[in-house]
């Protein structure tokens, strides 16, 4: 789940904070298959969804074992770790952090004991009512004198602990698939579940459908993932998605459904913006095509003289190509990017801050020395990147740097799953278009208008969350306080009432 400025993740000056991404989840149940490997090269191909800590958890039929670290899904596991993870289900996680810290007790999948077994459970989303599940974790039926313990503090430990100790009226422990179908009405906000016991894999997907969530088979066996791009890596044919509302089922007597609230759709543009990968299809649309789209709308909404079409690589890419066929305008590479520099969280000296974009991207001012240049990016949200790749552009030789966005301006908070910073460091709030641009020290900048990007999609409007553009969410939200991503952190530390009850014993 997931810090940037203007560059969501990919292109990040070194220490900035801006939009990341969701978390990626994937589920395999097959027989005879190396269940763990497959999932670690599901979660391979879902790395962009989320790099602070990676974890999967691996059924044998009598007993769930994890393993989970901090760290890219390629340096928490190897040969060792993955062949001691035996059995025929397995479910796995990248995580960045929407909710709760980025510390190895908040790493996924969550595990909890049950009294018919256990569960394991990787949640990609957000919540919105953290705070009435908390609540509901600590009226949990007491066993042997004891409240439920949470030690985590994340949302999605808050779902396992409610899935792992539901009852029915008589006292008697329910199972899973009966917790589940209990406890997912009153979870709010957006979420793509992918959980599981000794027996059975499970996947559940909000009522709005916020985050992606597909079905894949194998010869041998069932796959579940965020994107599809995962079931292409490890073999599995699209299915379908998973329907918001739904509840799948996957064991020995193979798959079945069930429905625990009414499908009303409000799936996240951004997916298509920025979030997915260009090889995945989400809602029967290829990203790629849509980002494309987007670009040909953009070049028809903003058109301007120049001699070149570059992308900022890699985001900016597909709308560039788009930009650069309906302009007419010729498609280069002005910008390098250095392809082994990963996502790092180190904070940097004043002196590389300065220096930061230089990292990852380098201008070829044999490309671009004297050229008037169309510069096409994903977004902008604080703008500090791309004030510092404007600044290089012009010391490379360019006589002129128009910037175009593929997206409309970023005015509002995202509570479903991507962080974004907050609504006051958000530039498109306090200054115009017009006034952005002078800031970045661009000849011109542009957006695509709302319209423009939604009908890219091919998705109808009013399926689709816009709320970071338009400030219309798609459920009632609580009060800010209780909205925040610290808000477990700030209330075990503050001792509230559902606070005292999820930590003492």
């Amino acid at each position: 789940m997931p810090r940037g400025d203007g560059r969501l993740n990919h292109d990040l000056l070194p220490g900035e904070k801006g939009p990341q991404d969701a978390c990626g989840v994937f589920g395999v149940w097959a027989p005879g298959e190396e269940v763990a490997k497959l999932t670690y090269f599901g979660l391979y191909a879902l790395q962009h969804r989320g790099q602070e800590s990676a974890g999967i958890a691996v059924s044998n039929g009598s007993q769930i074992l994890v393993f989970k670290d901090m760290g890219l899904v390629s340096q928490v596991f190897d040969e060792t770790s993955l062949s001691s993870l035996q059995g025929h289900i397995a479910v796995g996680h990248a995580r960045y952090s929407t909710t709760g810290a980025s510390v190895w007790e908040n790493a996924q999948p969550t595990f909890r004991a049950t009294a018919n077994g256990s569960i394991a459970l990787g949640h990609n989303g957000n919540l919105v009512n953290t705070a009435e599940l908390a609540e509901m974790v600590a009226a949990l039926p007491r066993e042997n004198g004891r409240a439920t313990q949470v030690a985590a503090t994340n949302d999605t430990d808050l779902v396992t602990a409610l899935l792992a100790g539901q009852t029915d009226a008589d006292g008697k422990p329910l199972t899973i698939e009966e917790a589940a179908t209990k406890v997912l009405p009153d979870v709010k906000g957006a979420f793509s579940l992918v959980f599981m016991d000794e027996h059975t894999l499970y996947a559940a997907r909000d009522p709005q459908g916020i985050r992606p969530l597909v079905l894949g088979r194998l010869e041998r066996g069932w796959v579940v993932a965020s994107e599809t791009a995962a079931l292409d890596i490890c073999g599995a044919a699209f299915v379908r998605e998973v329907e918001p509302g739904e509840l799948v089922a996957i064991d020995e007597q193979g798959v079945r459904t069930s429905r625990f609230a009414e499908a009303r759709p409000k799936g996240c543009v951004f997916e298509y913006v920025y979030l997915a990968r260009p090889d995945t299809d989400i809602a029967g649309r290829n990203v790629y095509l849509s980002r494309v789209e987007m670009g040909r709308r953009l070049a028809v909404e903003a058109p301007v003289e120049a001699d070149l079409v570059i992308p900022t690589p890699e985001s900016g890419t597909p709308a560039a190509v788009g930009y650069a066929e309906a302009s007419g305008i010729p498609y280069g590479a002005g910008l390098v990017k250095n392809s082994y520099v990963g996502r790092t969280f180190i904070q940097p000296s004043q002196t590389i801050r300065q220096l930061g974009i230089r990292l990852k991207l380098n201008p070829l001012k044999e490309v671009i020395r004297g050229k008037r240049l169309v510069v096409v990016d994903d977004s902008i949200v604080r703008g500090n990147t791309q004030r510092a790749l404007v600044r290089m552009l012009r010391e490379a030789g360019a006589a002129e740097v128009h910037v175009r966005i593929s997206s409309p301006p970023v005015k509002w908070p995202c509570f479903f799953g991507i962080d974004f910073a907050t609504r006051a460091e958000l530039i498109a709030n306090g200054m115009t278009v017009e006034e952005i641009g002078k800031s970045l020290g661009a000849d011109s900048l542009a957006y695509i208008s709302l319209d423009g990007m939604v009908e890219a999609t091919a998705i109808a409007k009013p399926n689709l969350c816009r709320a970071c553009f338009d400030g219309e969410y798609p459920m009632e939200l609580p009060d800010p306080e209780l909205l925040g991503k610290q808000l477990l952190e700030t209330e075990l530390a503050g001792g509230t009432d559902a606070a005292d009850a999820l930590r003492r014993p």
